[in-house]
């Protein structure tokens, strides 16, 4: 990447850039067909790759999917171009002037751009896993993946097979007893959902999901902010439905030296938190709003925190009324996805897609660079009757 064309990038957007659509699939997934991909193209990566399930974005972080993973799988691309015919990849953007790009504060902290987020689509629900901490993923070179959970009503037109998330363990359960379901792992279903409770999910709700954490998710399309890593590990062997899981994924991002060691996976789960008796106080999050809410209204807009109870990573919803704007300011560089509603974000043309194809060019997606935070960016609905929903995503809270 040359200097030139990350300049014609600032140029184009005036410190904003366009994002392209940013497709993962999951083998052991299968998708809930709401990421607006057209029917035909949920497998366009090819049978073995499975189904595409998953769209992330503002994303410097590669996919982890086994061998066949192509080299740029899980990173965005940035246009060059108002037709979305050229790009480069957003990760080189910051390695030529991350500083400029970023800010002082983002790189004094972390080097780089620290997270990304995705909509994660699956018609079932995932097995009880966990996301190890930085001490743990340090093991293996990378770092711990604390992450948020939000279900935006615009992506859930269905609730999908089983619209309920385990969260944690049951107080009284004891150690051996988990130990126990993971040796259990290899001979069928290990019945570690036994062990847990289930949350039914609520539409424009969400939860916290630290590192640490037994969660199995559920059906809803969610929207995850997280931390830059893609580290988990597969606690149960047997989904619901009779879906098996293989033996393999209980050892991910297990150290080599450490697989076949259930002493070691029992130390990756952070059992205070997992047994806490007030684990829906903890974790769960409604929306609140961020300022005012009566002068948010006569302005014409509504600013909501989403994802707030992380300290490391955030999220925002912004509602702007028909014919209205809002400007989204603060001192952090921010990732943006347009959920509903057609106007402005910045100097770009915004609109919400009905149906994309795989390879094709959006505008729905957009990062603003610190100068472009710190100066605002204008957000303008341009419809006469329907509201523009957006949300955006920092590794800082905008201040």
């Amino acid at each position: 990447m040359k200097r030139s064309d990350l300049d014609r990038a600032l140029n184009l957007g005036e410190g904003v850039f366009r994002l392209a659509p940013n497709w993962v699939p999951r083998s052991f997934c299968r998708p809930g067909r709401r990421l607006k991909l057209h029917p035909d193209d949920y497998y366009a990566m090819g049978l073995e790759r499975g189904g595409i399930d998953e769209r992330w974005f503002s994303s410097t972080t590669p996919a982890d999917n086994g061998p066949l993973t192509s080299p740029e799988e899980g990173l965005s691309r940035l246009y060059l171009d108002e037709r979305g015919q050229e790009s480069l990849l957003l990760r080189d953007a910051f390695d030529i002037a991350g500083r400029e790009l970023l800010g002082d504060a983002l790189i004094g902290k972390y080097g780089r751009w620290p997270m990304y987020a995705k909509f994660f689509d699956n018609m079932g629900p995932l097995p009880h896993h966990i996301h190890h901490d930085d001490a743990h993923a340090a093991l293996v070179g990378q770092s711990g993946k604390p992450e948020m959970y939000f279900f935006p009503s615009q992506v859930n037109n269905h609730d999908g097979e089983f619209p309920h998330t385990f969260l944690g363990l049951n107080p009284d359960t004891t150690r051996e007893q988990v130990r126990r379901a993971l040796m259990d792992f290899p001979k069928g279903d290990n019945r570690i959902t036994d062990l847990s409770r289930a949350f039914r999910l609520t539409p424009d709700t969400g939860w916290d999901v630290p590192p640490g954490v037994l969660h199995a998710p559920g059906s809803l399309c969610t929207y995850e902010p997280q931390f830059a890593s893609d580290v988990f590990a597969m606690y149960q062997s047997v989904l619901p439905g009779g879906h098996a899981v293989e033996e393999d994924l209980l050892w991910k991002n297990s150290p080599q030296e450490k697989r076949g060691d259930f002493d070691y996976l029992m130390e990756v789960i952070d059992w205070e938190l997992n047994t806490a008796p007030d684990l829906h106080r903890r974790l769960f999050m409604a929306p609140k709003p961020a300022g005012d809410p009566a002068a948010m209204t006569e302005e014409g807009y509504l600013l909501e925190s989403i994802c707030y109870k992380s300290p490391i990573i955030g999220a925002q919803r912004l509602t702007v009324r028909p014919g209205r704007s809002a400007v989204l300011q603060g001192d952090v560089p921010f990732g943006a996805i347009l959920l509903q509603g057609h106007g402005k974000f910045g100097a770009y043309i915004a609109e919400t897609p009905t149906l994309i194809r795989y390879g094709q060019a959006t505008r729905d997606e957009f990062f603003a660079t610190e100068k472009a935070a710190r100066e605002g960016v204008i957000v303008r609905n341009d419809s006469a009757c329907e509201n523009l929903v957006l949300l955006r995503h920092f590794a800082l809270k905008p201040e």
